[in-house]
């Protein structure tokens, strides 16, 4: 069942478009990564999904009842949002406020899902804790948390292992994975990284401005387009 339709969908900024037809869907259950070299387009595309940017001409239709204050986003953290001065109980708790009117409170709803949120991602010790003196891992689960705050049904997410060291970006991956077999949520993933792309990714969305690849991660792989990005099934 589809969540998210695009149909000849054209994005761009400063007048020029950078993604022309762009068709493809995403699916319930669906494991999505977004590739493709700088300037593709893939961030405009993230801002269109999020309803921070109009296209210039096409249709994203969100179904089953999904609207985009609905979907958990965890975008590329910069400098400021690393040393953001909350504890991460706080920072995870504040993923419930866009389904919130502006003078909205905190229910017990709200901080029960914080709270179980933080329990399955395995920082429940870290709830008192100042967010700006976690580990980048660390800080990276409890974004993942406040984002699973905003969502039972899709994540959307912007290179979220930039800056991870290996390690902690492979315990990321494990997380998403995780979320998406076990607990059935839908992931978007813009990723740099063809390897985990490929690993764990049900599909893959190439963007390459005037054209696009979309289909299965194994069609992919021994697509002229993925063979032409990656080495195809050699690598």
């Amino acid at each position: 069942m589809a969540l998210i339709e695009a149909k000849n969908v054209s994005l761009g900024y400063d007048g020029t478009d950078v993604v022309t037809g762009l068709t493809f869907n995403v699916n319930k259950g669906d494991y999505l990564c977004v590739v493709g070299e700088n300037g593709s387009g893939k961030s405009t595309l993230i801002k269109a999904l999020l309803g921070l940017k109009k296209c210039s001409s096409g249709h994203l239709h969100f179904l089953e009842g999904l609207k985009q204050n609905q979907i958990g986003y965890l975008p590329q953290q910069t400098v400021s949002q690393k040393d953001f001065p909350a504890s991460v109980y706080e920072v995870v708790l504040s993923g419930t406020l866009g389904k919130k009117n502006l003078f909205g409170f905190y229910s017990a709803r709200d901080k029960r899902k914080a709270l179980d949120n933080m329990s399955m991602l395995g920082i429940s010790e870290l709830k008192n804790k100042c967010y700006r003196n976690l580990s980048g891992g660390q800080q990276q689960r409890a974004l993942l948390a406040r984002a699973l705050c905003a969502t039972d049904t899709l994540l959307l997410l912007d290179e979220p292992v930039t800056g991870l060291d290996p390690k902690a970006a492979e315990e990321l991956y494990s997380l998403l994975y995780h979320l998406n077999k076990e607990h059935k949520i839908t992931i978007i993933m813009v990723s740099h990284d063809i390897r985990a792309s490929l690993e764990y990714s049900t599909h893959i969305l190439h963007l390459k401005g005037d054209r696009f690849f979309f289909g299965t991660a194994e069609e992919y792989r021994s697509s002229e387009t993925g063979i032409n990005f990656f080495g195809g099934e050699n690598k």
